[in-house]
């Protein structure tokens, strides 16, 4: 009963150190053996594993494409007109042991670091290199300086056992003490661009105005001088009138030019004449035949 006692806890001994010589590499992972510090064995395929219990421990690291997004800097292009951008590059450990070897027991955050102070650098001297304006940044042109950038990356990550599969500008800005002196000018611009349309906009109006009086004057001269051919050939109509009519009937001519003459003269109910008492301006009114003297 002794000698059973003693087993069981023997097997369980042995038992959980059997399981823990054993472990299971993910397929989105890489393994690394490590024994006091050393490298042992490398483990990409993905399975069961076995390592030494207690003097061994296991190090896994994504095997996936990663993301890394870098803080803003500012760059200076050939055009002297500063810009802040930030980028992001997409990467994965390509050579596990030449990863460990690098970052040491720092992991992925020591190697982004690493990265970060890969990427930048190489940010500003594509950006600021000979050729390359602000107005080349942000054209369509940028993807071809994102290619450069990529290709500079690449050969010094690979140092530290990382390939860089991609990298991408995202925005693209002033700095902020220069957004004030450039929204000043935009308004500026824009101001002065106003006041030439508002320029312009009077400049024809003024011409149309002045078109329109020239109308105005013409058709009023040419309706005045319509008007007045109207009336002279009105009024030469009227005295042929009057001279047929005092040819044919000499006494009524006078009869009528006399009626007309009263209508005229006495308008009103209280119309006054002063006039000689043998005027020859009454004789149709008082029956009396009118002189024929002249």
């Amino acid at each position: 009963m002794k000698k059973a006692g003693f087993l069981i806890p023997a097997l369980v001994i042995a038992g959980a150190i059997a399981l823990s010589a054993l472990f299971i590499v993910d397929e989105r992972e890489k393994a690394l053996v490590l024994q006091f510090g050393q490298i042992k064995a490398v483990k990409e395929d993905p399975g069961l594993a076995f390592k030494i219990p207690i003097i061994q421990e296991v190090v896994r690291y994504d095997d996936r494409i990663l993301s890394l997004d870098t803080q803003p800097i500012e760059v200076t292009p050939s055009d002297d007109r500063r810009l802040v951008v930030d980028a992001f590059a997409r990467y994965r450990i390509a050579d596990v042991v030449q990863f460990r070897q690098a970052v040491g027991v720092g992991g992925m955050q020591a190697a982004e670091q690493r990265l970060e102070g890969i990427l930048n650098p190489t940010i500003r001297a594509v950006l600021g290199a000979e050729g390359v304006t602000s107005n080349t940044i942000l054209s369509p042109e940028r993807a071809v300086l994102a290619a450069r950038i990529t290709s500079g990356v690449r050969s010094r990550a690979a140092a530290i056992g990382l390939e860089v599969v991609d990298v991408r500008l995202k925005q693209t800005n002033l700095p902020p003490q220069n957004l004030d002196a450039t929204f000043a000018r935009m308004r500026a611009e824009r101001e002065r661009e106003a006041a030439d349309e508002i320029a312009r906009g009077e400049e024809a109006a003024q011409r149309v105005r002045a078109q329109a009086d020239r109308t105005v004057v013409e058709l009023v001269s040419e309706s005045q001088r319509e008007a007045e051919i109207t009336r002279g050939e009105a009024d030469a109509e009227r005295n042929r009138v009057f001279a047929e009519a005092y040819g044919r009937d000499q006494g009524f001519f006078e009869f009528y030019r006399s009626l007309t003459a009263y209508e005229r003269s006495l308008r009103g109910s209280n119309s006054s004449m002063v006039i000689t008492p043998d005027s020859e301006f009454f004789d149709y009114l008082d029956g009396a035949t009118p002189r024929r003297d002249r």
